[in-house]
């Protein structure tokens, strides 16, 4: 499968309150992931965080599978994260006002999960601070072959981050792979995709914007 797909929660908006709430998080985590919670993660990562680790997690593999199947309905429940690696001596940072972006997550320290939705089974990585949480999904352990980034913005109105986020993947498009002359559409599915003229290339994208944080991933060999 060659797609992509991330997601971005900026922590400052989460109603940490509602979080806590059965109600509202039994809807995003399934029974294993509660227990693993309280198994593995509890002494690293406050339990609304734990909830909005999972939630991008979900919503980056669904972008991922969606891209393969437009027919795809998104239930989080059914979802499923499991094996979570959390990362030896995490100690949790604020992002801040920062750029950051790579090809594949050598450097850094991640999360890691197996992700598992019906038949398909894919692999995760995120990027936990104490500000923002940003997810990035692959088909194989193996994301060398994957680009990120993250980026921190003034202006929070829709429009401007969804130009913001255009603008910087572009960028990065240009200065981590020398491609040019590239614009961002979208396919009859609402898809984004990278047009070269009016031909769609075969480098997916994926686009999150949340608050005062933007991020993209794309995959190219």
């Amino acid at each position: 499968m060659i797609s992509t797909g991330n997601d971005i929660v900026s922590l400052s908006a989460i109603d940490v309150t509602r979080t806590k709430l059965p109600n509202f998080y039994s809807k995003i985590l399934s029974t294993p992931e509660s227990v693993l919670y309280n198994e593995a993660v509890a002494a690293t990562l406050p339990f609304e965080n734990f909830v909005w680790l999972l939630w991008s997690i979900k919503e980056s593999a669904y972008k991922y599978l969606q891209r393969i199947n437009p027919e795809l309905i998104f239930t989080p429940v059914m979802v499923v994260g499991d094996q979570l690696q959390v990362p030896h001596d995490y100690k949790p940072t604020a992002f801040g006002k920062n750029v950051l972006s790579g090809a594949g997550f050598r450097d850094q320290q991640t999360f890691d999960t197996t992700v598992t939705f019906g038949q398909d089974t894919i692999y995760s990585k995120s990027l936990v601070y104490t500000d923002v949480i940003v997810t990035v999904v692959h088909s194989s352990k193996n994301f060398e072959d994957t680009f990120w980034g993250i980026k921190w913005i003034d202006n929070t109105d829709n429009e401007n981050q969804s130009a913001a986020v255009r603008e910087f993947l572009l960028d990065n498009l240009h200065k981590l792979c020398g491609l040019d002359n590239i614009i961002i559409g979208k396919n009859q599915n609402a898809i984004p995709v990278l047009l070269k003229g009016s031909e769609e290339t075969d480098i997916p994208v994926s686009l999150s914007h949340h608050e005062h944080f933007v991020a993209y991933s794309f995959q190219h060999f």
